[in-house]
């Protein structure tokens, strides 16, 4: 498996590479997004580490770069702690997953190991499940064709509901995704706004989009 990191920090980056390595996986380093533009069109990779800060530009643009080029390779995205705009930017871009700094490297490898299992298929840009329809680049949903008014958190959590539909999410990954990692406010604010959606769309449009899985969380039907 052959693993391209973005990490213009040099310490971080040998510590990734070497770290990377000792688990028995090919690994290349790109310093600036030009080098991670580059290798990432010109070589076939099976997953990306992809800072966001970046000499030259940011991880989002060189994510923006690649899905534009065809890469499909699935990116873990480095973040600054506490940044929820960094991480809505990135799933706007086409990351797959995040970890925010510092982290540790055996959750890196488990995220990493969890992109591998999921494989490099194209991704849409229009996300959508049954008649509902989300695009990231104008923040548009509509359903039936409808235009849908939602905040910007009702928006970010349908985003990442759909992004992983078919999936069952757990109210803490939801939390973690969605709201700041340092959110201290109330427990029940995941289940308040899947209610919020639920008004705005399952309700509305007399469909059955959110669904409750008990005791483990909330996913959206398959598309």
């Amino acid at each position: 498996m052959r693993i391209l990191v973005v990490e213009d920090e040099a310490k971080m980056a040998a510590l990734l590479k070497r770290g990377l390595a000792e688990e028995n996986y090919a690994v290349d380093v790109a310093a600036t997004a030009l080098d991670a533009v580059w290798l990432g069109t010109e070589s076939a990779y099976d997953a990306i580490i992809l800072d966001v800060t970046l000499p030259d530009g940011n991880g989002f643009e060189v994510l923006r770069r690649l899905r534009q080029a065809g890469r499909w390779a699935p990116v873990l995205m480095l973040t600054a702690k506490d940044r929820i705009a960094d991480r809505v930017a990135g799933l706007d871009s086409g990351a797959d997953d995040y970890l925010t700094k510092p982290f540790s490297f055996d959750e890196l490898l488990a995220r990493v190991r969890a992109l591998l299992r999921r494989g490099g298929e194209a991704r849409p840009a229009i996300l959508s499940a049954g008649t509902v329809t989300l695009d990231p680049a104008t923040r548009q949903v509509t359903v039936e064709g409808r235009l849908v008014d939602l905040t910007a958190r009702e928006y970010t959590l349908l985003e990442y509901l759909l992004r992983h539909a078919g999936m069952v999410l757990s109210r803490t990954r939801i939390r973690e995704h969605v709201w700041d990692e340092a959110f201290d406010g109330d427990s029940n604010i995941v289940d308040v706004y899947i209610r919020y959606l639920r008004e705005k769309i399952d309700r509305a449009f007399g469909i059955e989009l959110i669904e409750t899985v008990r005791g483990a969380g909330y996913r959206i039907k398959g598309t």
